[in-house]
């Protein structure tokens, strides 16, 4: 299974983007589709996931009531649409998929997308 994002670009403070991956493959053997991103010089760190199934969502605590994860199951797209974007919201997002109930467990993940820029001016 091959993943893409996409999505990214350049938002003032406050501003909102989605942004979307894409399973291309049969995405059965897997549980869900997380989200990570790395700030510049910084590690990669969870933000959302979701399971294919949609029963469980899971977000970072700095994105919590700011950011929304869904997906279209018809279209094995996984959404990340992100409001109210702060200046240190700005980094790769990088999607990966998961087999296992454990969101936060980057180890776990596999098949990781290209990352899609975002960056956010204050």
């Amino acid at each position: 299974v091959q993943l893409q994002a996409s999505g990214g670009g350049l938002v003032q403070a406050g501003g909102s983007l989605r942004l979307s991956c894409e399973a291309a493959g049969r995405t059965g053997s897997s549980y869900g589709v997380g989200w990570f991103r790395q700030a510049p010089g910084k590690e990669r760190k969870f933000v959302a996931f979701i399971s294919w199934s949609g029963g469980k969502t899971s977000y970072a605590n700095s994105v919590k009531d700011r950011f929304t994860i869904s997906r279209d199951g018809a279209k094995n797209t996984v959404y990340l649409q992100m409001n109210s974007l702060e200046p240190d919201d700005t980094g790769v997002y990088y999607c990966a998929l998961t087999g296992h109930d454990n969101p936060a467990a980057m180890f776990e993940y596999y098949s990781w997308a290209p990352g899609t820029l975002v960056t956010v001016s204050s």
